[in-house]
């Protein structure tokens, strides 16, 4: 026998002894905690004896309690669960140590439904996120979030995100990914293709779609070299794209080649980049959302997590899926009116776009080098003209 059930029957045996432990475990303790549904049944009776007014539970300390409530709790839970027998009930006296530790046994319960309780919630919010809409896999997270936070109050702590230390972190990162489908790495191409045909396009996602929504790396490069172009106001085509990536190293680490640039850079497009972003950001989120399941789930599992730490890692867990949801909903609300009216239609600055290049120029091995203490720092006007040179 584990030592949760062990533990159910050492609080059921409890209350049978001493009716009064009863108050000790009705605010924080519910008969849904229990494993098994016996356990949960007899539980339920108690409670409903107590609020119904009981004798059992009103009886003073060290006085004799009547065998009509074990009769009564025994005959209130088969009333709705099959297989509760006398003997099985009497059987449960015998089950606890010591009446007086029955609220350490509920916490044993209450810490084994906790785990329980988050491995089932985060198998939905994964199973939901790898066959369901996006609409659904938000619903399931919340329903997530929402959980952790009941339970968290009924351990008795303000939940808040913990980062989960080395050993932890290294036990979630286990966890498979699932494959890509065939569907989400068009559509990336589709859209890295519609941006370098309509580079003007980039300015209405670049504050909301990220690189790391791409699944594909490489196609996270070739978005970074997009943004970096208009960040620096200089002409995308395929040319400046594939430099760009050559310049940032994305030829090298095999990711990406010249050839597979130019082709990305050539997707034929029959929509528009607007509805191309929105298909990567939601396979971005249902990715995220199977990951942060993933995650707690594996967090779950480990029985060495107490329940507080369980918790706030789990809240950790969730903390990308939430900040990708945040993105998804200021893509669906589109540019604010007045950031729509101050924002530059034109190309930037000469002065920003040369503060630009200047940031993205990779420098040379023999430039690199700790700086020379007799040489002076130059003055603020040398600087000035220096920026200003071409």
């Amino acid at each position: 026998m584990t030592p949760l059930l062990q533990a159910e029957q050492a609080v059921l045996g409890g209350v049978l002894l001493e009716p009064r432990q009863l108050g000790r475990l009705a605010g924080w303790l519910r008969p849904e905690h229990f494993y098994r549904p016996a356990h949960s049944a007899l539980y339920a009776a108690m409670l409903t004896l107590r609020e119904s007014g009981h004798p059992a539970t009103k009886l003073a300390p060290n006085v004799p309690v009547p065998l009509a409530w074990l009769n009564d709790i025994r005959g209130e839970a088969s009333a709705h669960t099959r297989g509760v027998t006398h003997a099985y009930v009497h059987s449960l006296v015998s089950a606890c140590p010591r009446p007086a530790h029955v609220p350490v046994y509920g916490r044993m319960v209450l810490e084994g439904a906790i785990h329980r309780s988050v491995t089932q919630h985060a198998a939905r919010l994964h199973e939901t996120a790898r066959g369901n809409g996006v609409s659904e896999t938000l619903h399931r997270a919340q329903v997530l979030h929402d959980v952790l936070d009941d339970l968290a109050h009924r351990w008795g702590f303000e939940p808040r995100p913990v980062e989960p230390n080395t050993a932890v972190a290294e036990l979630t990162a286990s966890a498979p990914a699932g494959q890509v489908a065939e569907r989400v790495l068009a559509d990336e191409a589709f859209l890295l293709g519609a941006l370098t045909a309509h580079p003007e396009q980039l300015s209405r996602m670049a504050s909301w779609l990220r690189p790391g929504d791409f699944a594909d790396p490489g196609h996270r490069k070739v978005y970074r070299a997009l943004g970096a172009l208009r960040h620096r106001g200089e002409p995308v085509d395929e040319l400046t794209v594939l430099w760009e990536c050559q310049r940032r190293g994305a030829l090298t680490d095999g990711a990406l080649d010249a050839e597979r640039v130019r082709l990305i850079c050539h997707v034929p497009v029959a929509g528009t980049a607007d509805y191309f972003s929105e298909q990567v950001l939601d396979s971005s989120l249902l990715r995220t959302a199977a990951t942060s399941a993933r995650q707690v789930r594996a967090l779950a599992d480990d029985d060495s997590l107490a329940p507080g730490q369980l918790i706030s890692h789990a809240l950790h867990a969730l903390t990308p899926l939430g900040e990708v949801r945040r993105r998804r909903a200021a893509a669906d609300a589109g540019p604010r009116p007045e950031a729509a009216t101050t924002q530059p239609t034109g190309p930037p600055p000469p002065a920003r776009a040369a503060a630009a290049r200047a940031r993205s120029t990779v420098p040379r091995a023999q430039d690199k080098g700790p700086p020379s203490a007799a040489a002076p720092s130059p003055t603020p006007s040398a600087r000035r003209s220096r920026r200003s040179s071409p």
